[in-house]
C-alpha cells in the first residue's frame, strides 16, 4: 500500500503540477477568515488550507457589517481541473450564503478561475454545530450532472462547495444537499449522509497565491504569501512584465506532502519602473521536464 509521503513524493517527482488556465471557474482585502485546518496565508484577504491564519470571521453574526471569508473556485492544472481559493468580502448577516452564490457564480477576482456549477441556485444555506451544513437547492438543476460532466468533475464539484461552506464557517462539519426539505443528490453525487471534506492534495491546487492579491497595487517592498505543497518545501516564484522576468527568488513552506502549507516571501519591487506585473509562484520541477510541469498560481498587479 503507497503511502501520503510516497504517493506525494511520486507526483512530484513526475513534475506534479502545471500552468493555471482557467477552468471557467487558497485574494481579496484585509484577513478576516481562514479555513478550518489553519491553512494560511495573510494577504489582503486570507487563506485555503494552509497558511498563517487570519482572525476568524464571525460568521452569520448578524451585524450587516461585511466580513471576509474563503470562496473556492476550479482552475486548470496539469493534473487536471483543481480548486483555488481567494478571499472575499460579503455580508455578515449571511455569509454563508453569498459565499456559496459566489462560488456557483464563478464570481472570481481572477480571470483564471471559474466553476463548475452553472445555471441553478441556492434557496437557503444554514448551519448547526450539532448536525453540519444544511444547502436547500432553488430546483432541481443541481441534483443530476449537466451534459459532459463526468463524475470525477462531479466529486470536484462537490468538494468546491464543501471547502467553500466549512471555510466561512471555520468547521468541518458534513454538508447535506436539500430539495423541498428532503436529502437529495448534487450532481448525481448521494448527500443524504453528508458529504465530507477530502484531502487538500486530492482536490487542491498545490500552490496558491494568496497575496498580491489580483488587481493589488503595491510600491517598494510587498509581501508575497501563499500556500503550497511543493517539492522539498520549496516555492520558487518570478516577477514578470510580458515574456520577461524582472524579479524571481523563492519561499520555503513550512511543510509539504500531506497537506498545503502556509508560506511567504519579501519583494523588492522598488527598483521597477511603474507598471503592471505578474507574480507566479510554483511548486517547482523536481522531474527536470519529464513530467507534466509544475503547477502555478500568478496574481496581476500593479507597481506604482
Amino acid at each position: 500500500m503507497s503511502t501520503p509521503r510516497s504517493r506525494h513524493l511520486a507526483l512530484a517527482l513526475a513534475g506534479l503540477v502545471g500552468s493555471v488556465v482557467l477552468a471557467g471557474c487558497g485574494e481579496d482585502p484585509a484577513p478576516v477568515a481562514d479555513d478550518p485546518e489553519g491553512s494560511g496565508g495573510q494577504s489582503s484577504e486570507g487563506t485555503p488550507s494552509p497558511e498563517p491564519s487570519p482572525e476568524p470571521s464571525d460568521a452569520g453574526d448578524g451585524s450587516g457589517e461585511q466580513v471576509t471569508v474563503p470562496v473556492y473556485f476550479v482552475g486548470d492544472s496539469p493534473l487536471g481541473k483543481r480548486l483555488y481559493r481567494e478571499f472575499r468580502k460579503v455580508e455578515g448577516d449571511n455569509p454563508l450564503a453569498e459565499a456559496a452564490a459566489l462560488m456557483a457564480a464563478g464570481d472570481a477576482n481572477d480571470a483564471d478561475y471559474g466553476t463548475l456549477f452553472s445555471a441553478g441556485g441556492f434557496a437557503s444555506v444554514s448551519y448547526d454545530a450539532g448536525s453540519g451544513f444544511v444547502v436547500e437547492l432553488a430546483d432541481d438543476t443541481y441534483t443530476t450532472a449537466p451534459e459532459g460532466m463526468g463524475k470525477p468533475a462531479a466529486k470536484l464539484a462537490a468538494q468546491q462547495l464543501v471547502y467553500t461552506l466549512q471555510g466561512v464557517q471555520q468547521a468541518k462539519d458534513p454538508v447535506t444537499v436539500e430539495l423541498d426539505g428532503a436529502p437529495t443528490t448534487l450532481f448525481g453525487i448521494d448527500t443524504a449522509a453528508g458529504l465530507k471534506r477530502a484531502g487538500e492534495i486530492d482536490v487542491l491546487a498545490l500552490v496558491n497565491v494568496t497575496a498580491p492579491e489580483e488587481g493589488a497595487t503595491v510600491s517598494g517592498t510587498f509581501t508575497a504569501s501563499g500556500v503550497a505543497s511543493a517539492f522539498e518545501a520549496t516555492v520558487p516564484w518570478q516577477v514578470r512584465q510580458g515574456e520577461e522576468v524582472v524579479l524571481e527568488g523563492f519561499a520555503t513552506a513550512d511543510g509539504w506532502m500531506d497537506k498545503l502549507y502556509p508560506w511567504e516571501s519579501e519583494v523588492d519591487v522598488s527598483g521597477l519602473a511603474p507598471g503592471e506585473y505578474v507574480f507566479e509562484a510554483s511548486t517547482g520541477d523536481p522531474s527536470g521536464e519529464e513530467g507534466p510541469g509544475p503547477m502555478v498560481d500568478t496574481k496581476t498587479f500593479t507597481v506604482t
